[in-house]
């Protein structure tokens, strides 16, 4: 850990006296978990002590947990089965109804001295995730934490303005809960009787992906061989 790194948290630790408990982060970054109850608190601590100045929340997003942990991923660095978890696992993965499965990381920039600090909060009731809306404290969560409820499916308590952003009006569901069917509940077309958009059970076949040739390619006519390379 970088002396720039643990000057910065002892200046956190001071101000939040207790409030929020340090993560396991890498060398150059510095993490912190934060109770649903004390969010705004802190979130207001860490953009107003002079020492802080946290004043831009640069993006927020949501997590998923139910299936974390499951898969034997090595956890630094790139693989030839994939790529790191970036996050290692300490415990069991949340069961589907359980408390922790979801959560919302806000990473933050001071602009005044330079440092960067990622904050996250976990939602204790996973039947309907919510949290305390920042929106208050940073403007730039608006569209962020519509996006994590449009997504995730993640409530946010007091904004002003809590609808989807990438999905339809109509769409079902949350697309990146691990629940979530991969071919969708609905699909959309228009119905040429009742001249407008209807929604239907979706249609798709589930099928296995092979390899093959999708058009001709005149280079493998067996004219255009040539006799002696035989």
């Amino acid at each position: 850990m970088s002396e720039r790194i643990e000057a910065l948290a002892c200046k956190v630790d001071a101000q939040l006296k207790g409030s929020a408990r340090r993560l396991p982060s890498r060398a150059q970054e510095l993490a912190y978990e934060v109770e649903a109850a004390s969010l705004l608190s802190v979130c207001r601590t860490l953009r107003d002590t002079q020492e802080l100045k946290f004043e831009m929340l640069m993006d927020l997003a949501g997590v998923d947990y139910l299936h974390y942990g499951r898969d034997d991923w090595e956890t630094e660095g790139a693989t030839r089965s994939g790529f790191s978890r970036a996050r290692q696992a300490q415990s069991a993965p949340p069961a589907a109804d359980a408390a922790g499965r979801f959560a919302v990381i806000y990473n933050l920039l001071s602009i005044t001295h330079n440092q960067r600090l990622r904050l996250k909060a976990v939602c204790l009731d996973t039947a309907e995730p919510v949290l305390d809306s920042v929106v208050d404290i940073w403007a730039s969560a608006n569209w962020f934490e519509r996006e994590a409820f449009d997504l995730y499916g993640i409530l946010f308590r007091g904004h002003p303005d809590l609808r989807r952003i990438l999905t339809d009006y109509g769409f079902i569901g949350h697309p990146f809960r691990k629940d979530f069917p991969l071919i969708g509940n609905v699909e959309v077309q228009y119905d040429p009787e009742r001249r407008r958009v209807v929604y239907q059970p979706v249609s798709i076949t589930p099928r296995v992906l092979v390899p093959k040739v999708i058009r001709h390619d005149h280079r493998y006519e067996p004219a255009l061989k040539d006799p002696q390379a035989r």
